[in-house]
Order: C-alpha cells, then structure tokens, then sequence
C-alpha cells in the first residue's frame, strides 16, 4: 500500500495478508479530521432543516418544552 493514497496517515499497520487494519495519525492531523467530520455533519443537518419553519427564541423554547 502507497501511503501517499493516505494523506493524513503516519504508518499503516497490515496483517500478514497486507491487509490495512491500523492507522496512525499525529494528533493535530486527528483533531483536523473530526473537525471536517463535525463540519460535514453541521452541514447536512442544515440541509435536512432547510424547509422547515423558522422559530425565535420564545418559540423555540416552547417547542422544546413540549417534548
């Protein structure tokens, strides 16, 4: 396996087949990754509400009371 097809990959660790089952990471390049991960997220979230009606804060409390 070519570790530049993993960019933010340290070292692959394979089994004995060369299988890929481990990747190491530099913390900076992990914490960047989960951020891209919550981004990605946050933004399919707005998509999913994009239709739906916009509330103040007063309604939005009341909506979430009545949960």
């Amino acid at each position: 396996m070519k570790t530049s097809k993993y960019p933010f990959a340290e070292k692959l660790i394979t089994d004995i087949d060369g299988n890929i089952c481990q990747v190491i990471l530099n913390f900076s390049d992990y914490q960047r990754l989960l951020e891209m991960i919550e981004d990605e997220g946050l933004y399919q979230a707005m998509i999913l509400t994009k239709t739906e009606k916009h509330l103040n804060l007063e309604e939005a409390i009341l909506a979430l009371e009545e949960e």
